[in-house]
C-alpha cells in the first residue's frame, strides 16, 4: 500500500476539482461513487438493517446521501429521506441527486422546513439505522438551526439507534486535531469517508466505541491528486513493509541481532522483567538474534523466558544495578560484537553508576539505537548531549517516550506537551535529528525530516504495565530486518502493536487483557490487511470477516 496521506479540508477539496478538471471525471461520478460505497458498506456492517433513514442537509455530504437513499431503495429496503431546508435552494450536484430520489420518488421523502416539521417527522428516527449526511467535509462550526433542532429530538427519542456517518459525524470539524469537541455532535457507530482521512478522522474520537469502524473507500481519485502539505500520513500504511515472503534461502544473519540492555535486580529494584517483554517481542517481531544484557544476578529469571534468547551478565553494583565497569573498552567491545541494533533503557533504573553506562554507550558506539524507559529519564539531564549521539542524522536513533518522558525530555509540562502533542513531537525530532514515538492514545511517529505519521490502532486495555517494554522490543526487531527503511519500520512496529491488542480484545475483554497478551495475536496482526477485497481501508476498528490468518486479497 502506498502511504496514505492526511488532508485538510480545502485539500481534499482541491482533490476533488483535480480529480474532475485533470482527468475530465465528473463531480456527479465522484459522488456516485461515494454513494455506491456507502451502500455497499452500510449492508455489510449493518446486514439486519431492514428501515433505513436517511438525513440529508443541502450541500455535497446531502447529496451524497440523496443518492445513498435512492441505491437503498432500488435494493429494497424501507427507506425514509429528510431534507433539511427548502429542496428549491439545492444547486450542482445535490440538485441533480435530488431530481434522481423524487423523479419518480424512492421511499419517503420529506422536506423539513422548520422545528414543526421535525415533530411531525419524529418517528421516522426509531429506525433500524440512520444514516447521517447532514454536514461534511466543509462544515465551520458551531452547529445551528434545524440540524441543532434535529440533534436534539435524535438524543430525545431515538438515542440508540445506530449511526452511519458519511464523511464525519456532523458538527465534528475535518481539520480538528483533537481526541474530542466542545461543540454538539451527532453521535456515530460507523464513519465512511472517501479518498482520504482527514485530521479529525486519525485524531477525533468519532465514534461512541474505541473498537467502532472508521473506513477510507476509494472513488476514483488518482494518487497524483492526493496532494497535501500537512507533512501528516497513517502510520498503518506502513505495515506493508512486512508483507513480503522471506527468501526461501535464508538465514537467521539476514534479519539482525538486537542487543537488549536492560534491568536491575536487587536492591536497586526487581526490573527483570522488562528487558525479557523487550527481548521476547524483538524475536516475535522476527529479528534473526537477540541478546537481552542484563545485571548478573537478574540473568536467571531473563534466560528461564525463552529458550530462544540469548544472554548477557552485565556487570552490576552491590545494589543489583548496572555499573560503569561495563564501558571498559574490552566489556564493551565484547558486548558489542555482531551486534546490529541497540535497544537501551527498559527496567534499568537511574542510579549514577547506571546513568553514565547509558551515556557512554551512546557516545562510544555506532550501533542504530532504541532508547526507552529510564534511559529517557537519564537522557533528560543530558538533553545537549542528544544530537552528538544522533552524529546530528548520521546514526539511527529512536525515542520512545510516554508524556511524562516527553515533558522531561522538552523541560516542559504534560499538560503543555498533551495540547499539541504533534507539533511538541515534529520539533523535537527535527531539532535533535531523531525519531520520536510520542506514545498515548493516538501515538505520533515524528522523523528528522518533519513528517508525522499517526497510529490509529490500539485501546484502554493497553494501559498497564509492560505494554511500553512490548513496543521498545516490537520495533527494535523491525529496525533490525530494515534497516534501510527505518521509519516506515518503526511506523509498522506501532501499528501493529496496537493492532494486535484490538484481535487480543476481541477475543476476550479489555480489563484483563495483560501486555504478554498481544504476542499471542502478533502473528493475527502481522496477516491483517487493512485493505479489503473492494478497496476500502480500516483505519479504526476490525471487520467482522477479519479472520485469525489472512491471506493477501
Amino acid at each position: 500500500m502506498n502511504s496514505m496521506r492526511i488532508l485538510s479540508a480545502a485539500e481534499m477539496q482541491a482533490c476533488d476539482r483535480a480529480t474532475t478538471e485533470c482527468l475530465g471525471i465528473p463531480s456527479i461520478e465522484l459522488m456516485r461513487a461515494a454513494s455506491s460505497a456507502v451502500v455497499s458498506f452500510a449492508r455489510s456492517q449493518f446486514p439486519s438493517a431492514r428501515r433505513i433513514t436517511v438525513l440529508c442537509g443541502r450541500g455535497n455530504n446531502g447529496g451524497d446521501g440523496m443518492m445513498t437513499a435512492r441505491l437503498l431503495a432500488d435494493a429494497g429496503l424501507d427507506v425514509t429521506t429528510l431534507l433539511l431546508g427548502p429542496s428549491a435552494d439545492l444547486k450542482g450536484d445535490p440538485a441533480e441527486a435530488w431530481k434522481e430520489l423524487t423523479q419518480p420518488e424512492r421511499g419517503r421523502v420529506f422536506v423539513v422546513a422548520a422545528p414543526a416539521d421535525l415533530q411531525k417527522h419524529k418517528s421516522a428516527l426509531a429506525c433500524d439505522l440512520l444514516i447521517d449526511a447532514l454536514l461534511g467535509t466543509g462544515f465551520k462550526p458551531p452547529m445551528r438551526g434545524l440540524a441543532l433542532d434535529l440533534l436534539a429530538g435524535l438524543c430525545e427519542s431515538a438515542p440508540k439507534t445506530p449511526v452511519l456517518a458519511i464523511d464525519l459525524p456532523s458538527g465534528w470539524p475535518a481539520d480538528e486535531a483533537s481526541a474530542a469537541i466542545s461543540g454538539p455532535v451527532f453521535p456515530a457507530d460507523a464513519v465512511i469517508t472517501f479518498t482520504a482521512p482527514k485530521p479529525a478522522h486519525v485524531f477525533g474520537q468519532l465514534t461512541r466505541h474505541w473498537h467502532q469502524p472508521v473506513v477510507v473507500a476509494p472513488i476514483g481519485s488518482p494518487q497524483e491528486a492526493i496532494v497535501s502539505s500537512l507533512q501528516l500520513e497513517w502510520a498503518g500504511s506502513a505495515a506493508a513493509l512486512t508483507r513480503a515472503p522471506r527468501a526461501a534461502a535464508s538465514n537467521k544473519g539476514n534479519f539482525g541481532h538486537v542487543l537488549v540492555a536492560g534491568g536491575s535486580f536487587g536492591s536497586a529494584g526487581g526490573k527483570a522483567g522488562a528487558p525479557a517483554m523487550t527481548a521476547l517481542a524483538a524475536l516475535r517481531a522476527g529479528a534473526g538474534l537477540v541478546t537481552a544484557a542484563v545485571p548478573a544476578p537478574a540473568l536467571a529469571v531473563v534466560s528461564s523466558l525463552a529458550p530462544e534468547l540469548m544472554t548477557w551478565p552485565l556487570a552490576a553494583t552491590d545494589s543489583g544495578a548496572v555499573s560503569q565497569e561495563n564501558l571498559a573498552s574490552d566489556r564493551l567491545d565484547a558486548l558489542m560484537h555482531g551486534k546490529t541494533l541497540l535497544a537501551l533503557g527498559p527496567g534499568l533504573g537511574q542510579s549514577p553508576e547506571t546513568a553514565q553506562f547509558v551515556l557512554g554507550v551512546l557516545e562510544k558506539t555506532s550501533l542504530p539505537a532504541l532508547i526507552d524507559a529510564d534511559a529517557l529519564n537519564i537522557l533528560a539531564a543530558h538533553i545537549d548531549q542528544l544530537a552528538q549521539f544522533a552524529r546530528n542524522g548520521a546514526r539511527t536513533l529512536v525515542l520512545t517516550p510516554h508524556p511524562g518522558e516527553m515533558a522531561r525530555l522538552a523541560e516542559t509540562t504534560v499538560a503543555a506537551i498533551q495540547s499539541n502533542r504533534r507539533e511538541a513531537a515534529r520539533s523535537f525530532a527535527q531539532r535533535h535529528h531523531v525519531t520520536l514515538v510520542l506514545k498515548g492514545a493516538r501515538t505520533l511517529i515524528a522523523h528528522p525530516d518533519g513528517r508525522v505519521a499517526v497510529n490509529t490502532t490500539g485501546n484502554p486495555g493497553m494501559a498497564k504495565g509492560g505494554s511500553g517494554d512490548l513496543l521498545t522490543g516490537l520495533i527494535a526487531g523491525l529496525l533490525a530486518q530494515f534497516p534501510s527503511d527505518s521509519a516506515r519500520a518503526v511506523e509498522a512496529a506501532v501499528y501493529l502493536h496496537g493492532l494486535s491488542a484490538d484481535f487480543a480484545v476481541r477475543a476476550g475483554d479489555e480489563h484483563t487483557l495483560l501486555a504478554t497478551d498481544t504476542l499471542v495475536t502478533l502473528s493475527q496482526a502481522f496477516r491483517f490487511y487493512s485493505r479489503r477485497a473492494n478497496g476500502y481501508v480500516w483505519i479504526q476498528g476490525l471487520p467482522p470477516d477479519a479472520a485469525p490468518c489472512e491471506a493477501a486479497s
